[in-house]
């Protein structure tokens, strides 16, 4: 679940010129600038182009979370002046246009200003140090695979990690969080999936892992994609390690992490086939609960005033309320922006204010009023938890503020246990973040600046609960 709750919607913006201003082709291209933050050089690349309509379309790239393409609001120019919005965020950015290579000027973000200079081109990656990120070669055989989901007629790309020896071995396939991930969960330049996989494959434990739908070499499409959509594409994935003679068919797991927690039980509630589950910060509650909860977490994490929580969970209380109750988005849309500009009325902001945050409201509905957020808000993980009766490990770390660990982790137990399994272990780890990273705060901001990229703990728990659950000598 590494949405956020900052939600976004592709605009292509006029920018008016007049006489004497700066022209578009003297800043049309990509600029590149590093912001700073808590010991993190996260790289921002601004790209201006000028449509054939006569329009700026503007996309944010975040090289160092695997984010490309984020689409930015108006675009302005004044004089030497330059102002870009970004909704999806709750940004913008301001500078000065000095010659044709360089933007002097600050980006703000959240009520925080930081100054960050633009050059033209395209910047240099950061060179992060990930000394668990395993290299070949390999103590076992690594291999390029593909399969089918049969129910939708597509095929995903993944990698199968096999210990040494002819088998036939217990297997684990590993299922991403939301958004679209490639196999090895690459953000921050950490790659959790791969770390994972090596660990357990060197402990005699086979790993699939694979590209989302649509994303890296997997095919397949996301239009009305939901949670239920993806755990299909999980089980395809089950249904070809158990026709696989090195893989042991009645000892094949999951272990989702984050959404993908929501996934594994949802296949293993209706496949009696999995011999164990694990939920690496999986969601034991509603996602309007969760996001609910991710949202005071992440905010106050990030100092903003409690004032100004409340106006925004009272935003997303009832934003989340529309999108849950409607049949129909285009009424959703209409329904929801009826009542936020009676909200802005009642508040008696300015026109200046309105305009801003009927933007922001805009772009959050846009992201929000869709099949996939429609089912993740109204979606109880328990009715699945309940229907799961194999082994079930969950793990949380206790500075999560993306998946609280004292609302999710109770829950899971709960579940499982009102079905009738016994057998469920939750475990919160000290000190761990959303990645298992061993963080100061849990912020965002740490991921990338934290060179560790799965716990080692972590992984040792896993490894020895799956070897004690499947019987590895």
């Amino acid at each position: 679940m590494k949405r956020l709750g900052l939600l976004l919607v592709i605009l292509a913006v006029t920018a008016g010129f007049a006489s004497g201003q700066l022209s578009l082709k003297e800043i049309e291209g990509s600029w590149s600038g590093t912001l700073k933050e808590s010991g993190m050089n996260l790289r921002m690349v601004f790209n201006f182009k000028m449509t054939e309509a006569d329009t700026v379309k503007a996309t944010l790239d975040s090289p160092d979370q695997n984010a490309m393409g984020i689409p930015l609001g108006r675009v302005t120019l004044k004089g030497d002046s330059l102002f870009v919005e970004a909704p999806m965020t709750r940004g913008r950015y301001s500078g000065k246009v000095s010659g044709d290579s360089l933007i002097t000027g600050t980006w703000t973000q959240l009520g925080r200003n930081y100054a960050t200079d633009l050059r033209r081109g395209i910047v240099a990656p950061v060179t992060y140090n990930r000394p668990q990120e395993p290299k070949p070669p390999y103590p076992y055989r690594e291999e390029e695979v593909t399969f089918r989901n049969t129910a939708e007629n597509f095929d995903l790309a993944g990698t199968l990690t096999l210990p040494e020896g002819t088998g036939p071995f217990p297997a684990v396939v590993l299922i991403t969080g939301s958004g679209q991930q490639d196999r090895d969960e690459t953000i921050f330049d950490h790659k959790p999936f791969k770390v994972i996989a090596d660990h357990l494959t060197r402990n005699g434990i086979a790993v699939m892992r694979y590209d989302d739908r649509g994303k890296g070499r997997s095919k397949g499409s996301l239009t009305g994609a939901t949670s239920l959509s993806f755990a299909g594409d999980a089980e395809a994935a089950v249904v070809f390690l158990a026709g696989r003679p090195e893989i042991d068919p009645k000892k094949i797991g999951l272990a989702g992490h984050s959404e993908g927690g929501l996934i594994a039980p949802i296949v293993a509630s209706r496949n009696g086939s999995i011999a164990f589950v694990i939920s690496l910060a999986g969601p034991g509650v509603t996602g309007n609960d969760a996001l609910i909860q991710q949202n005071i977490d992440f905010f106050r994490v990030s100092g903003m005033s409690e004032e100004a929580l409340e106006a925004q969970l009272h935003m997303l209380r009832n934003l989340f309320g529309y999108v849950m109750a409607g049949e129909d988005q285009r009424a959703v849309a209409k329904e929801a922006m009826e009542w936020y500009s009676k909200e802005l009325d009642a508040k008696g902001v300015t026109a200046e204010e309105r305009r801003e945050q009927m933007l922001q409201f805009t772009q959050a509905l846009a992201q929000t009023n869709n099949a996939w957020m429609k089912y993740f808000l109204s979606t109880d993980p328990a009715q699945f938890w309940s229907k799961v009766s194999c082994p079930v490990l969950a793990l949380n770390g206790e500075k999560d503020i993306q998946v609280n660990h004292e609302q999710n982790l109770p829950a899971i137990k709960n579940a499982v246990r009102e079905g009738g399994n016994r057998k469920v272990k939750t475990v919160a780890m000290p000190g761990l973040n959303h990645l298992f990273q061993q963080a100061e705060t849990g912020a965002i901001t740490e991921y990338a600046a934290i060179e560790e990229t799965f716990s080692p703990a972590a992984l040792e728990l896993m490894t020895s609960w799956i070897r004690k659950t499947v019987k590895i000598n």
